[in-house]
């Protein structure tokens, strides 16, 4: 995911899209603790996903008050 995309995001969105990442990254963790994972690439770039949601909420946040 793109952070131009995402900074074209909503504050509820961007909320929603991060619900949405740590539940994908819950079931990848829990695919890779009952080696089920097919690429473990992925975790990764869920992580990066997930920082960088939450890059743009902190963005978001600070530039409203």
């Amino acid at each position: 995911m793109k952070a131009k995309e995402l900074r074209d995001m909503t504050v509820i969105e961007l909320g929603s899209k991060l619900n949405e990442l740590k539940g994908e990254l819950f079931n990848l963790r829990f695919q890779l603790a009952t080696g089920q994972l097919d690429n473990p690439v992925k975790l990764r770039l869920i992580r990066k996903d997930i920082a960088r949601v939450k890059t743009i909420l902190n963005e978001k946040q600070k530039a409203n008050a």
